[in-house]
């Protein structure tokens, strides 16, 4: 794959069969030409995150090595949590959801663009996103910040209290 980049996705499920549409999303980006899945984390289960009472989510995290652009993988994640069942409702965050994915880091660039921001900007700030990413790429740094993945983990884990936007 020539000119590949180096791509963390976090992946999150609260509704129906949460494991399967985990490993479901994380075979549809891994049968995407132009996307090979190098390593995936465990799944943790965790609490979920804003208003309103939900069920327990599954978190994992990929390791992808791309020659897609940025814009074009995060297409194919929107694509793949509609394939899932996945609606997005216009001005709902934190909900429940079928499937959630995430673009954490494109190789060591930093995005800001309409509707994509790499890496993506509450990451350094959420456990259930540290946790499986620093199991599969724990040296993995941070470009806006300039730390390991490891570092970051250690940091929050430090902190009185995470903060959630």
């Amino acid at each position: 794959m020539t000119d590949a980049v180096e791509a963390c996705i976090a992946l999150g499920s609260n509704l129906g069969e949460r494991a399967v549409a985990i490993t479901a999303a994380i075979d549809h980006l891994h049968a995407t030409d132009g996307i090979v899945i190098t390593a995936v984390s465990s799944m943790y289960e965790t609490d979920p995150i804003g208003p309103g009472r939900q069920p327990k989510y599954l978190n994992a995290a990929a390791v992808a090595r791309t020659n897609l652009p940025a814009r074009n993988l995060l297409n194919r994640m929107l694509e793949i949590e509609s394939m899932l069942g996945r609606a997005r409702q216009c001005g709902q965050k934190w909900g429940p959801r079928s499937i959630d994915l995430d673009l954490l880091l494109y190789g060591d660039r930093i995005i800001d663009e309409p509707g994509l921001r790499v890496p993506h900007p509450r990451m350094h700030e959420r456990a259930f996103v540290l946790d499986p990413l620093c199991e599969i790429a724990p040296n993995k740094r941070h470009p806006a910040l300039g730390r390991s993945v490891e570092s970051i983990r250690r940091s929050l884990y430090a902190s009185p209290a995470s903060t959630v936007e």
